[in-house]
């Protein structure tokens, strides 16, 4: 079985007649968190949702554990290990915290125990499961999208800007969440982010992304966080 969880060769795809991606190469390693940095508009947020089966792959391959696996819809995808917890807020504000966290799940019958498994690294979400996602402050709903990306124990979890526009106290909760789950499970994760200090305070390595190229990447040490500005300020 090959080491590595993900694997990205010569990857394009977009948008129209339009393409965002154009090659990237990538890999994420089995245990292992990847910082994908870039600015806005360089094709982050089209990778992730490439290779969720949301945007079609025109060219290159995406393989999870070595086997292709270009064109399988999200529900496979989900089926087979891979939790997204994606950037926009994809809640249903009218329903509970319960019903938002069962929506992740196939059956009833495995609640409970996805239930207990997230309220490890987000017990307020116990505490208060019949109140309504809409009624949350913008960073306990991140803390609800990343929880129910957790809710099926994927070993594979793609997370697209989670700390954009919250508060740091709920950012550092959310750091320390996902070295829980990645010392527990030894999940592999692949974080898409824009702050710099959060990306770098979780990952083992670190990628930029450009015009829809990885450009650059690294090992997250001490050097790491001027490299990557150097690639930011650009």
């Amino acid at each position: 079985m090959t080491d590595n969880r993900l694997t990205i060769e010569a990857l394009t795809s977009g948008y129209g007649e339009t393409d965002i991606l154009q090659g990237v190469a990538l890999t994420l390693r089995r245990g292992e968190i990847l910082a994908l940095m870039g600015r806005n508009g360089m094709g982050k947020t089209t990778l992730l949702k490439t290779v969720m089966g949301l945007i079609q792959t025109r060219a290159g391959r995406i393989m999870l554990d070595g086997s292709p696996v270009d064109g399988k819809p999200p529900a496979w995808l989900l089926a087979h290990g891979v939790g997204y917890a994606p950037q926009e807020l994809p809640l249903f504000q009218d329903l509970s915290i319960r019903d938002n966290l069962r929506l992740a799940l196939r059956h009833d019958r495995d609640l409970a125990k996805a239930l207990q498994n997230v309220g490890r690294s987000f017990p307020f979400l116990l505490e208060r499961l019949e109140q309504l996602a809409g009624t949350l402050s913008g960073g306990e709903q991140k803390m609800l999208i990343l929880a129910r990306a957790l809710m099926n124990e994927p070993d594979l979890l793609l997370i697209d800007e989670i700390s954009e526009g919250i508060q740091p106290s709920v950012v550092q909760r959310i750091a320390t969440a996902l070295k829980t789950e990645r010392e527990r499970r030894g999940i592999s994760i692949l974080v898409v982010e824009q702050n710099l200090d959060f990306a770098l305070s979780v990952a083992d390595r670190w990628a930029v992304m450009k015009l829809g190229q990885i450009v650059d990447e690294g090992a997250c040490n001490a050097e790491s966080r001027e490299t990557v500005l150097k690639h930011l300020s650009i």
